[in-house]
């Protein structure tokens, strides 16, 4: 394999990782945003005795009654009133990784080579690649950390209920929002690293190509130019002593 293949076999892979960060990027968003608005945080456990499934969110309240499957909702007080600390600490982190993603993956779409934004700037389009990468990473933080914290203080609560043989009647776990919201930070983590790490491996592979060929050949026509004008012309004395050796 000679060193264009190869070239062009890295700048295959460069592109191939940032399609995959994007795929990462897109569905870790996603998860994000429905974890923070859907209301399954919190859920009864199976051994409750209960008839019907209830469902605690961030926002509000559902119970789902088992026999004839009725849903109804009951919305949290003002967002200025009073709250668990767990609650508004919640809140606050899964917002903040939706609005830090959010704009990431944005950022990622602008810095892909498939989109025409800056064409004859690749560099350009490296960087805005790696601060995507960056804000990724960061919006993961508060996701885990949110997520987590949600589902260990569930735990706690009900652990200790059971330590101190305390029954009463209904018992919660953590629902699918919560494992959605731990989903979506993890995949921002993974995207991020792709392209804070291993897209940085490839930073300078492939570029040369992305511009047009009308400008390579102006810049070669006038790196020619000026190495013929930075030329030293050659001294009656130089030609003198050329004929010399010759002779």
């Amino acid at each position: 394999m000679n060193g264009y293949d190869l070239n062009r076999l890295l700048a295959n892979m460069r592109g191939l990782l940032q399609y995959t960060a994007c795929f990462f990027a897109f569905f870790s968003t996603g998860f994000l945003v429905v974890a923070t608005w859907t209301d399954c945080w919190m859920v009864n456990a199976d051994d409750s005795l209960e008839v019907s499934t209830k469902c605690r969110g961030l926002w509000w309240e559902c119970v789902t009654n088992a026999f004839d499957g009725i849903r109804t909702c009951d919305e949290y007080d003002s967002i200025l009133a009073e709250h668990p600390l767990k609650l508004v600490v919640t809140r606050a982190l899964m917002i903040t990784a939706d609005i830090l993603a959010g704009f990431g993956f944005i950022t990622l779409l602008l810095g892909l080579d498939c989109v025409k934004f800056l064409p004859d700037e690749p560099y350009i389009k490296v960087r805005i690649c790696f601060v995507a990468g960056t804000m990724l990473l960061i919006a993961g933080a508060p996701g885990i950390i949110g997520s987590v914290w949600y589902a260990v203080d569930v735990y706690v609560e009900r652990s200790s209920l059971v330590l101190h043989n305390i029954f009463l009647g209904i018992q919660y776990k953590f629902g699918w929002s919560c494992w959605l919201g731990m989903a979506g930070s993890l995949g921002c983590f993974l995207a991020g690293a792709v392209l804070t790490c291993c897209l940085y491996l490839f930073k300078d592979v492939g570029l040369e190509r992305n511009y047009p060929y009308s400008m390579r050949k102006a810049y070669s026509t006038a790196a020619a130019s000026m190495a013929k004008s930075y030329a030293a012309p050659r001294t009656e004395t130089a030609k003198m002593y050329a004929v010399d050796t010759r002779v």
